[in-house]
């Protein structure tokens, strides 16, 4: 990731995480034509929380930080309208951004550090151990409901054992606010959001040590 090259900008009402998976549909011939050209060029865009303004429209104002969103799979069912299944990468800082005349966003970004490979400690084993159950109980679901039409909302095979992993996807899927999920995205330690969110587990009795 070069911050001397416009990196495109998808502003959503979403924060993806690395190693998250995230489905778009995307319908607006903007975000077609960035999709076709990232596609040509095998690059990824940058999913952002939007602070103010709305996704469709006028060009909304990100949060400072974002996350690489790589494109694993995809479909146009209709002439128009892209289904994507993406996968996120690396973290990134907005240094600079630039509105195009279509009303889409670029910027310059640098690379945040990508979490390092960390256990999960005996304290927060609770929290892999829930969230195993929160996989499978979806996957189960899906399956019976789908069959062999199923695919896993999450990258496989799951890293229970990893911190961040684990921290990435109780992020992903607890009924927190998107501030409070950017906040913790925004954490370089793995450890210290997992503590987070170990924390608001027992909080909610999801877990009990």
């Amino acid at each position: 990731m070069e911050s001397n090259a416009w990196l495109p900008l998808f502003p959503l009402k979403t924060v993806l995480f690395p190693g998250g998976v995230l489905p778009l549909k995307v319908f607006e011939a903007r975000y077609v034509d960035m999709v076709r050209e990232c596609m040509k060029h095998e690059a990824p865009f940058g999913v952002v929380l939007i602070r103010s303004g709305q996704e469709v429209g006028a060009a909304a104002e990100p949060e400072g930080v974002g996350c690489l969103a790589h494109i694993t799979d995809w479909d146009m069912p209709q002439l128009g309208v892209m289904l994507l299944r993406t996968r996120g990468g690396r973290r990134f800082r907005i240094l600079e951004t630039r509105v195009l005349s279509d009303q889409r966003l670029e910027a310059r970004v640098e690379a945040l550090p990508a979490d390092p490979a960390l256990p999960v400690s005996d304290v927060h084993l609770s929290c892999a151990k829930a969230l195993k159950v929160v996989i499978d109980d979806i996957h189960a679901k899906g399956k019976a409901a789908e069959g062999a039409e199923f695919i896993s909302p999450f990258e496989q095979p799951a890293k229970l054992d990893d911190a961040g992993w684990v921290a990435n996807r109780w992020c992903e899927i607890l009924p927190i606010p998107f501030k409070a999920r950017q906040a913790l995205l925004e954490l370089d330690d793995p450890a210290a959001r997992l503590n987070l969110v170990h924390t608001f587990l027992r909080q909610h009795e999801i877990i009990r040590d």
